[in-house]
């Protein structure tokens, strides 16, 4: 079949790492192009020697030179094409997601071969995300196909509203922004079932899309194994760990935050589900709070902090910060008590972590008895073949 797409050649470094599944091609590894190609542009990648390596959008700007589409020379990418992969993801949801098919990541970008592209539902409303220039150029044809798809399934969506306010798209060269596609005039905020328990959810003004989708799965492990027990729910932003463990019935659950704002959230969720009686919201520097602890005052404690580093300049700084508090819960919690401790950084990789935790416990002296380990929900899938798709690193520890 002949090819009409402009081509860009590739270094042999960048070869190997694209021959190894990794789906996007760096600046780095740009070893010529025609400086005429258009912005955005689907381009095809080849080796100095011809050699095809798949097809992707252009970014001009970015670091990401190319975000690979496809590596199968025979896809033609017209509409059929992006509605088979918008299929594709949406199925794998219906398959894992059944119980939460109204309030999931329907797209995670790369790992369901869309790359650049974020979609959240939240009941009838759909919240996107466009980190890609190529994207930006075609989302009209991908917000229709993204209707079709739920409208032919029977599902119930009125509107798509934008949170295209990420900086990475400045990276791109795209504006940032947010609203309802074609301006629609529909409601921002919505009330979701998250496993039993009811979340009010800003869209236009909530973190991310408007609600923390990844950690749906393991809210509901520290539920189950919070009967009886003082929870202590570190970093609660809007009270999703805490809310869990009053709903499986914890003695005492206090959720400490830094922003008022959002523990005023918390407690609108709290009041919700008839847990405000249940849960205590203070407003405390975490680590300022845990040093006004008395040890054993707590059976469990969470630690869900913000991503202490956003790139890998700052790993060593966001290592000693991770060891820090994890340090501080391990010295509170009496012997049997149980540490939930993760990391949502994606540049503090799992064995810098765990190396961090085994510090921690060698340094408090305590021993950590592993319960479980988990990642990042299933609707956020993981391409084994692209590790920036795996972030999310979730520990539940007994302390012995």
């Amino acid at each position: 079949m002949k090819r009409n797409y402009p081509k860009v050649v590739i270094s042999k470094e960048g070869e190997q790492w694209l021959d190894k599944g990794q789906m996007w091609m760096y600046r780095n590894n740009l070893e010529s192009m025609d400086e005429d190609i258009e912005n955005g542009a689907l381009v095809d990648i080849e080796t100095r020697q011809g050699r095809y390596l798949g097809t992707g959008f252009l970014s001009k700007n970015s670091h990401i030179t190319v975000r690979i589409l496809s590596k199968d020379l025979n896809d033609t990418f017209d509409r059929n094409f992006f509605k088979q992969r918008i299929q594709f993801a949406y199925q794998f949801r219906k398959t894992l997601e059944a119980d939460n098919i109204t309030n999931c990541r329907l797209i995670f970008g790369e790992a369901d071969q869309l790359p650049g592209l974020t979609v959240d539902r939240y009941n009838d409303i759909l919240v996107t995300q466009i980190s890609s220039y190529g994207l930006e150029m075609i989302k009209d044809m991908i917000y229709e196909l993204l209707l079709e798809v739920l409208s032919e399934d029977g599902q119930d969506v009125k509107g798509i509203y934008e949170r295209n306010d990420i900086k990475v798209r400045s990276k791109e060269g795209l504006p940032l922004e947010k609203g309802y596609w074609k301006n629609a005039q529909l409601p921002t905020k919505t009330v979701i079932n998250e496993n039993g328990l009811k979340l009010n959810v800003d869209v236009e003004n909530g973190q991310k899309t408007g609600y923390f989708l990844d950690q749906k799965s393991n809210r509901v492990l520290l539920r189950n194994m919070s009967h009886g027990k003082r929870v202590l729910d570190c970093f609660s932003h809007t009270g999703g760990f805490a809310l869990n463990a009053a709903f499986g019935n914890a003695s005492e659950v206090v959720a400490v935050d830094v922003s008022q704002t959002a523990l005023d959230q918390g407690y609108a969720n709290a009041k919700l589900n008839h847990l405000e009686d249940k849960i205590t919201f203070v407003k405390d520097d975490v680590f300022d709070y845990l040093d006004k602890c008395e040890e054993g005052r707590f059976d469990i404690i969470v630690l869900d902090p913000p991503a202490f580093t956003k790139s890998r300049r700052t790993i060593d700084h966001a290592y000693n910060g991770y060891k820090k508090i994890n340090m501080k819960a391990m010295k509170l919690l009496g012997r049997g008590g149980y540490l939930i401790t993760c990391s949502c950084s994606r540049f503090m990789e799992t064995d810098n972590f765990e190396k961090m935790l085994r510090e921690s416990a060698h340094e408090v002296g305590v021993t950590l008895k592993q319960v479980s380990v988990t990642q990042q929900n299933h609707d956020h899938p993981i391409l084994w073949t692209m590790e920036e798709t795996s972030y999310l690193k979730f520990y539940i520890f007994q302390i012995i």
